[in-house]
């Protein structure tokens, strides 16, 4: 990448692109992290909305597989890999708090444990990431032969089942 393609592509002079950003490392900086700033507005949205219905457990994870399928996981790895770290609140901070509150609310007798709720939810976080990469020949290194799409719904769908077991919701 070159500062004068773009400037020229953003309609600037190099001057000014170097005014801006200092040089193409600054830009690359900032190019960087405008990318996981929108990344994260993305996924800020899907746990909104999920969080201003019911606290279901199907719906948020259907809703949060959907942006990591059109393109979210690479580009959250490829920010990973260029040195991006979201340092503001964690993207799924509010899920592990209105999760854990139902299962707190739902406790007869021991209240269940946060860690579990937090690993849970990074668990899955990990797989929906990775599974738009690499799901798969994961799939099929187990012996699973069905088409790409078929196989990240059942995965999906397994995920949605194992989540509800492990936290009970």
């Amino acid at each position: 990448m070159q500062v004068r393609a773009v400037a020229r592509l953003a309609g600037m002079t190099d001057a000014g692109v170097t005014h801006h950003f200092g040089d193409l490392q600054g830009l690359l900086t900032a190019l960087i992290e405008d990318a996981g700033q929108r990344a994260r507005a993305a996924i800020d949205e899907v746990v909104g909305e999920w969080l201003a219905g019911e606290v279901d457990v199907e719906r948020l994870l259907r809703a949060l597989s959907t942006p990591y399928r059109k393109g979210f996981a690479e580009l959250a790895v490829a920010l990973h890999a260029a040195g991006w770290r979201d340092r503001g609140k964690p993207v799924f901070g509010k899920v592990v708090e209105a999760i854990h509150a139902v299962r707190v609310a739902r406790a007869k007798t021991t209240p269940p444990e946060l860690l579990d709720t937090q690993l849970t939810i990074a668990a899955f976080h990990q797989a929906i990431t990775t599974d738009a990469l690499f799901g798969e020949e994961f799939r099929r290194s187990a012996g699973l032969k069905h088409s790409a799409a078929k196989g990240a719904e059942q995965q999906l769908d397994w995920w949605i089942r194992a989540v509800r077991r492990m936290l009970g919701v």
